[in-house]
């Protein structure tokens, strides 16, 4: 499964990675989680029992990338980067 198809498939969750005050001043995706990437690592048990695919995105794909590396290295296998959240969006609007 690619990201796009993960995305658009509706079945897993989207945690958005960026600082609340980001979503509040950038925008956000409508449905998805907010868990900091500072607070990813005492999430994992939680994330580890949402619904999967986990796509993870931030706001250009950097931290994403680093929350899927690590949700990988816990055992979290069906993790994708969403990359930006304005990429995560453009998918779900196309």
């Amino acid at each position: 499964m690619t990201t796009v198809e993960a995305i658009k498939s509706g079945k897993g969750t989207l945690i958005d990675v960026r600082e609340p005050y980001e979503l509040d001043t950038e925008g956000f995706v409508p449905n998805a989680i907010n868990i900091p990437l500072g607070d990813v690592p005492t999430q994992v048990e939680e994330i580890k029992a949402m619904a999967h695919p986990i796509i993870v995105f931030c706001r250009s794909g950097q931290r994403s990338g680093n929350a899927a590396m690590y949700l990988q290295s816990q055992g979290i296998e069906d993790v994708y980067n969403g990359g930006g959240f304005q990429d995560v969006l453009d998918v779900l609007e196309a």
